[in-house]
């Protein structure tokens, strides 16, 4: 019954977003935390394969290998064991392709016509086969895709020792063009054999070459340690799921030294400092080493989000933008979609923002989060009742309590509003670094404007941080006013 009337709200949120009303800058609604992943509930699920849809049209890979996932069914593609998995999603950091494709498709047609669904393909850039996965009872298992792609990466690796054996014996022999030749050919594969091309970059060094770029080190993918890995990164997101941030960044920062080259606990670091911790130093930090080493294309877009939106705050707004644009072009993620539907409304262009309320909605329509966030717009556009119904069969969610407290303010109902928002403020934030920026983002918020001048709500926002521009909220075309 549940899961009906979700779909029903999510059919009713689509068909009467627009128009919406006007939110000022980027506002406290946005979400976050979690490793990008946060707003909705979470199940511990701390590695999550970035799997991209591959639509006719798209450019196509031009490097690497692809896995190419043909689901059954919707049922199998929210259920899959597929979509989490800490070996697949390293892979992805080392020039593999992880595509989600519908079998009607040009692209299944040529790589799954005639096989029973659901089925995985390894195949290379240039369209050669090399293996595939076949479900079992109708179920396709995360250990038979992993097991695919690391028998090929096996096999490639050998490839690459025996030239790294080859060149040592050229070194030995004085034939030291022939030795640079070989080593250059394994320090070139330095995306999917970083380990490899830095034991040759280090040779070419030994043989006088000093254009030769330092090559990051290759994450763990022995199975024991990565297990242990996850186990810690588990507790960690058990820890700030539980509100226990210090523990949380305790955990994230042992996972982080087990394996540098990781970038999901930089992740779950960088988001815990920006939207739980407030310190956006060590925050910016995280973000650029993501952004500086080999990551996978969720790690990049929750890193530029995250610099994206700490960027708008500080008054620097076009770039900001350009940060979030950037995110949803490497991957698309609900926290940066409904960020951009923020930021648009604050300029005005509503229908921008009605297109990324849309596609955070589209990416996860049971998300409690999503849900509320877009009940937002009704409430702002004459649909106050249903986005109040929406709002009462999720009060309980205690992360949506910003947009709840706007749902209730713009349907005329302050006290509620003021109730929530300091729900928000005071149970839901628990570091001031937060709670200051969250206050000040409320005062320019638009979706606030009847409350802008209460005293009571004056004196719940007292200790914002100043940072942002209140004439901003009140400038933007077609904005409400007091």
């Amino acid at each position: 019954m549940k899961t009906i009337l979700v779909r029903s709200l999510a059919v009713l949120l689509s068909a009467i977003l627009l128009p919406a009303p006007e939110w000022a800058t980027c506002g406290g609604g946005g979400g976050g935390g979690m490793g990008g992943m946060g707003g909705g509930t979470s199940d511990q699920k701390v590695y999550p394969v970035p799997w991209k849809l591959i639509k006719p049209g798209d450019p196509p890979v031009t490097g690497g290998l692809v896995v190419y996932w043909f689901p059954s069914s919707q049922t199998e593609l929210e259920r899959s064991s597929l979509l989490n998995s800490r070996t697949l999603s390293l892979y992805a950091t080392q020039c593999v392709t992880m595509g989600i494709v519908d079998a009607r498709t040009p692209i299944g047609q040529k790589y799954a016509a005639g096989d029973k669904l659901p089925v995985a393909v390894l195949a290379q850039a240039d369209g050669k086969v090399i293996g595939k996965a076949a479900n079992k009872d109708g179920f396709l298992r995360v250990d038979q895709v992993e097991k695919l792609l690391e028998t090929e990466m096996k096999q490639r690796d050998e490839g690459v020792k025996e030239k790294m054996k080859e060149a040592r014996e050229k070194a030995k022999s004085g034939d030291k063009d022939g030795a640079i030749s070989l080593y250059r050919s394994v320090y070139d594969q330095k995306c999917m054999f970083p380990g490899k091309a830095k034991d040759a970059a280090k040779e070419l060094k030994k043989l006088g070459l000093n254009d030769v770029a330092e090559v990051p080190d290759a994450p763990i993918l022995d199975r024991k340690w990565s297990a242990e890995i996850e186990r810690v990164m588990r507790n960690g997101l058990k820890a700030e799921n539980a509100a226990k941030y210090l523990e949380a960044e305790r955990l994230y920062t042992e996972a982080h030294r087990m394996d540098p080259a990781d970038p999901a606990p930089l992740r779950y670091l960088g988001e815990l400092y920006r939207h739980h911790i407030g310190d956006w130093d060590e925050a910016r930090t995280m973000f650029e080493a993501i952004l500086k080493m080999p990551a996978d294309p969720m790690s990049r877009a929750v890193a530029l989000h995250g610099l994206g939106k700490m960027t708008i705050h500080e008054g620097e707004f076009k770039k900001g933008l350009a940060q979030m644009e950037a995110s949803v072009k490497e991957y698309p993620l609900a926290l940066a979609y409904r960020n951009l539907a923020v930021y648009w409304n604050s300029e005005g262009d509503m229908a921008k923002a009605d297109h990324y309320t849309r596609e955070a909605l589209a990416l996860d329509p049971a998300d409690p989060y999503n849900l509320v966030f877009a009940a937002a717009f009704l409430a702002g556009n004459g649909h106050a009742e249903e986005a109040l119904k929406i709002a009462r069969e999720n009060e309980a969610f205690l992360p949506a309590s910003y947009n709840l407290a706007a749902i209730y303010a713009q349907a005329g109902q302050k006290e509620k509003a003021l109730a929530l928002l300091k729900r928000h403020f005071f149970e839901y934030e628990r570091f001031q670094a937060v709670r200051s920026k969250e206050m000040m983002e409320a005062r320019v918020d638009a979706v606030f404007v009847s409350l802008y001048r209460d005293p009571a709500f004056v004196s719940l926002t007292s200790g914002a941080d100043g940072k942002l521009d209140p004439s901003r909220a009140m400038s933007a075309p077609g904005r409400a006013r007091n």
